[in-house]
């Protein structure tokens, strides 16, 4: 997250703080074909990697004939394709997944002119941004011997300096962002579903920067240098159905899990470096994998049941809940409107009411399904949708 280089417009999941906040990029003030016109697009094989902006380009990948993941950057501008990298990577998912595909999940992650994939089979690839050439790559699953991960490499990469963090190999591992070593690996699972969903951030809880983890089972605080925990804590769900990033709120955190509930965490300090964990609250709306965005205390959060839900943070009460929309959302907000893509390829502009769900437009963008992370930055709207990038205007 700390870069040397110009700051990047979308560098990494969720954006640049990876909670899908974008105060500084004010969010249209409604959605029209007229006014949000489509700037330019490209077919591309499928992906749910979200785009990624940096540079004057826009980095995406796909998943090709079955068989090889290539990453592609284009002019940020004009949609002209500057480079194409691919290798060998596709993999067969476990049969509970096959409805969404055997393709490349995890969205890249930019930093200091690299740009760092995670391949289905728990491989980590550096591309030099400029050029696509590759720098490096780290075969986690070969190098630990755990195998090809049922549902895929899920976890969106985090760099910070020159340590990139991830959750692969049924534990999670800090790598030298230059060259690739595994510097450390911890919270190792030995079952065969170990493989984490949801994706890792940095927080800095009673003073005491840390980086945040949610596993199939638990969530813990971990020390950036070591990756010993300060804390950790119990999630139950269904199937270890834990696939939210973790939403920090100051010295708290909240996640909700698929087949369990709604949860508000408390980290509390103890003697000198040490914490523990309580739980303020439970709220029985079930989560599944989008990750909400949090407004004035208030927590916006997409349900299993596919309504949008608004859960007040101090009590755990629910607000609202809408009727049902489409089976996942990816939201980012300024504050004062929601910006969110249906994965049945609609665009919804929401005002945000703690009071009342208030949609005020939306536009359809597409037939195909759109279950990638959208971006955004002053000029432009990217939606990655499974067979395509469409670029509209951000007005």
């Amino acid at each position: 997250m700390e870069s040397t280089h110009a700051d990047p417009s979308w560098p990494q999941w969720r954006g640049p703080e990876r909670d899908g906040q974008v105060e500084s990029i004010p969010l249209p003030k409604t959605l029209n074909e007229t006014v949000n016109k489509v700037v330019w697009s490209t077919p591309l094989a499928p992906s749910y990697s979200g785009p990624v902006i940096a540079e004057g380009k826009v980095f995406t990948t796909e998943t090709v004939d079955e068989k090889d993941e290539v990453v592609r950057a284009f002019d940020q501008k004009t949609g002209k394709e500057l480079w194409k990298t691919s290798w060998p990577g596709a993999m067969s998912v476990f049969f509970i997944a096959k409805a969404n595909g055997d393709w490349i999940r995890a969205t890249p992650a930019y930093a200091d002119e690299k740009l760092y994939v995670a391949g289905m089979q728990d491989l980590v690839v550096c591309l030099d941004a400029n050029d696509g050439s590759i720098l490096w790559k780290a075969d986690l699953a070969n190098k630990f011997k755990t195998g090809n991960p049922p549902f895929g490499f899920v976890s969106s990469p985090l760099v910070d300096g020159d340590a990139l963090y991830i959750q692969a190999a049924n534990s999670v591992c800090r790598l030298n962002a230059q060259t690739g070593k595994v510097e450390w690996r911890v919270l190792k699972s030995s079952e065969a579903f170990g493989s984490a969903f949801s994706s890792p951030v940095i927080s800095t809880i009673h003073g005491q920067r840390q980086l945040v983890v949610q596993t199939r089972k638990e969530l813990a605080g971990l020390n950036l240098s070591d990756g010993s925990p300060y804390w950790q804590t119990e999630v139950p769900a269904f199937r270890d159905m834990n696939i939210l990033t973790p939403t920090i709120l100051g010295n708290k955190i909240f996640t909700s899990t698929y087949g369990g509930s709604s949860l508000m965490y408390e980290i509390q300090k103890q003697a000198e470096g040490t914490f523990s964990v309580t739980e303020l609250w439970t709220n029985k709306a079930q989560g599944y994998m989008s990750s909400p965005v949090v407004i004035n205390g208030d927590i916006y959060l997409h349900l299993r049941n596919q309504r949008f839900s608004c859960i007040n943070s101090e009590t755990g009460e629910t607000k609202w809940t809408t009727t049902p929309f489409g089976k996942y959302w990816s939201l980012v907000t300024d504050g004062n409107r929601i910006l969110a893509l249906d994965e049945r390829g609609d665009l919804l502009l929401i005002n945000v009411n703690p009071n009342e769900f208030e949609l005020i437009s939306q536009l359809h963008v597409s037939d195909s399904p759109s279950w990638a992370h959208l971006a955004i930055d002053k000029d432009h709207i990217y939606v990655r949708t499974l067979d395509e990038l469409i670029v509209y205007s951000n007005k």
